[in-house]
């Protein structure tokens, strides 16, 4: 069996200001309950420009132009004091505008769904051909747009709208006219989860210089589901994603569990890597629509930008040892078993405690602990505080009571073992998974020997059932190849070879 390494991650955030109103569920929900109320009239007013969320702080976190805990050295709130050389181009990804983003929905539309004005279309269509990782052929096959009068039409016949600036740019049609799991907006949906992992993919394989043929299998860890009222969520985002992103070799399917997914999914990965199944497995997410403004009302009501317009999305590559990137221990994995109970304590246990204890390991020994990283300035607003501190004080906690520290040592612990949150708050993206390309680098560059990446989830949410999920993983330095001890040359084989092979030989001949 090989050791799987991480050999590369791409973070890319979309800038989605006007789908907030249309598509994320508080204000699409509040328009259908009250459309003439007074939070919709305020929405528009408190929308960022895409400029704004470039220069966000935490955006930039994201996107890999600074690391998590440069953000200790910015002050808060993050939305006034911008980074005023924020760059939309990021070491380990990128930020993308939403007219970007409706052209690639157009390129992963294989139904014919997606109807966008042709003025728009050649121009937008004109920006995505100066992407280095789109080629000609590529952008030749997005087809013609239309005129204004046919999407007006499509409109009145129930297509879902897609607005840029204000003004209606396209729609998307139903896939069916009945089918309850191919409507307009389900379809809207789920083309923006393709289009935007397609986006993620393309830069793994672009930044990483990966042959994109050189991927094997691809698992797709988003939370929205495709398929129709016989299978409503049969998928299969993955395969579909890879056969736009360029991925001929690969095949794929799709894993769903909630915010936990992604880390199930770095699991899953190292785990065909690990045992031959595949030599370079990707691990891709689309961005959630629903989530978009999802804590906007709070937002509003305290006058603060809405924070929540973007779509998060990203992707990562584990593949077999090259004796550098940093090694997936699938040895040291945690989990929260059906046993476990639900109490803050016994999920921590699990999911940390326990597989160090198994590997001899203290909780000082991992240096960062990736938790639940969403943005504390999105979170505390909605009065859910900052979720990664009250993951880092349970972690440290528990590290006083077993006696791995000192408890006057615990707000050092906290600092130095934890990072302020940066991830966008779109369900599955801020569960652990956001630093796994910054603590690749921290781990390349020296900065640190270990990180644990712990995903966690609410099942709940089905009402399918009322546990909890969660899994853990730990990342940590390659201790490079090893040469054999006392290997021997091809000659001497084939010299031990003949010799058993005479001493067989005579065992036949003499009948012993």
């Amino acid at each position: 069996m090989t050791t799987p390494v991480v050999k590369g991650a791409a973070y890319v955030l979309v800038h989605t200001p006007d789908m907030v109103m249309h598509y994320g569920t508080t204000c699409s929900s509040e328009h259908d309950a009250n459309p003439n109320s007074e939070f919709l009239k305020k929405v528009p007013s408190h929308l960022r420009s895409y400029e704004e969320a470039v220069k966000y702080a935490p955006n930039q976190a994201y996107i890999g132009n600074i690391l998590p805990d440069d953000l200790n050295n910015i002050p808060r709130p993050w939305y006034k004091n911008l980074v005023e050389d924020g760059k939309e181009e990021g070491k380990m990804g990128e930020m993308v505008p939403q007219d970007e983003l409706y052209i690639v929905m157009k390129l992963c539309d294989a139904f014919d769904l997606v109807m966008l004005e042709k003025g728009f279309s050649d121009s937008t269509k004109a920006k995505l051909s100066k992407k280095p990782y789109f080629t000609e052929a590529e952008i030749a096959k997005i087809k013609e747009g239309f005129d204004a009068a046919d999407i007006e039409k499509k409109l009145s016949e129930g297509a879902e709208p897609l607005h840029f600036n204000g003004k209606v740019v396209g729609c998307v049609k139903a896939a069916h006219a009945t089918d309850k799991n191919l409507t307009a907006h389900i379809m809207a949906e789920n083309i923006v989860v393709k289009a935007s992992a397609v986006i993620a993919l393309k830069n793994l394989v672009y930044r990483n210089n990966i042959p994109a043929d050189s991927i094997e299998y691809v698992i797709e860890c988003s939370e929205e589901a495709c398929g129709d009222m016989n299978q409503r969520g049969g998928g299969n985002f993955a395969k579909a994603i890879a056969e736009v992103a360029g991925l001929v070799s690969a095949t794929g399917s799709d894993t769903r569990g909630f915010c936990a997914a992604p880390t199930h999914s770095l699991i899953n990965a190292a785990a065909l890597v690990k045992s031959g199944v595949y030599k370079s497995v990707a691990i891709v997410a689309g961005g959630a629509t629903a989530k978009l403004g999802m804590n906007g009302r709070d937002h509003v009501n305290k006058d603060l930008p809405i924070l929540e317009d973007c779509l998060g999305t990203f992707a990562i590559l584990v593949t077999e040892d090259d004796g550098v990137s940093p090694v997936l221990r699938t040895d040291i994995v945690g989990r929260h078993t059906v046993g476990t109970g639900s109490s803050p304590q016994a999920v921590m246990e699990s999911l940390i405690t326990k597989p160090l204890d198994k590997n001899g390991l203290k909780i000082t020994d991992i240096n960062k602990y990736s938790v639940e990283m969403q943005t504390p300035e999105i979170t505390e607003p909605a009065g859910a505080g900052d979720v990664p501190l009250a993951n880092y004080k349970m972690i440290a906690a528990l590290g006083a009571k077993r006696g791995d520290i000192d408890r006057a040592y615990m707000p050092t612990f906290i600092k130095e073992h934890g990072m302020p949150g940066f991830a966008p708050t779109q369900g599955h993206i801020p569960s652990g998974v956001p630093f796994v390309g910054a603590g690749r680098k921290m781990i390349m560059d020296g900065k640190i020997d270990r990180a644990m990446i712990v995903g966690k989830g609410s099942l709940f949410l089905g009402r399918m059932t009322n546990l909890f999920d969660g899994v853990s993983i730990v990342m940590e330095k390659n201790p490079g190849k090893v040469e054999e001890i006392g290997a021997v040359s091809k000659e001497e084989i084939k010299g031990m070879v003949a010799e058993t092979m005479k001493e067989f030989a005579a065992f036949l001949l003499n009948g012993k």
